[in-house]
């Protein structure tokens, strides 16, 4: 049975991917894990294809999302996109890592999503 957080993480990887959908991108795999670690959205934007981050804030008390990513989150994120490209997409395909910021207020009321493209350095 999930936990109130797994539900949450759920819920806002859920909002994530229609918010990515309304923009054009079409989704490709959700939670891709991995020995290194996971991806929580691998989509299609054109021929590029994207690894997404999804990160939520209810408050920046303790940093912005973007803050959030530490070097040890970035290399385990880097080396499952590396495992996915070789595995599902090929060595020589365009690929980038976004954020999706989202910020939720006093009970969960979304407030707003934020899409960092590039947000990650290669």
């Amino acid at each position: 049975m999930p936990t109130p957080r797994t539900r949450l993480g759920q819920w806002e990887e859920e909002l994530a991917g229609r918010f990515l959908e309304e923009r054009g991108y079409r989704i490709l795999d959700t939670n891709y894990r991995t020995r290194y670690g996971e991806v929580d959205i691998v989509a299609r934007d054109g021929e590029e294809l994207v690894f997404v981050e999804v990160r939520t804030r209810r408050s920046e008390t303790f940093g912005s999302p973007e803050e959030s990513l530490s070097r040890a989150k970035v290399r385990r994120l880097v080396a499952t996109c590396q495992h996915y490209l070789g595995r599902c997409a090929g060595e020589d395909t365009g690929w980038r890592v976004d954020l999706v910021c989202v910020y939720l207020g006093q009970g969960r009321p979304l407030q707003r999503i934020q899409h960092l493209r590039h947000a990650v350095q290669l």
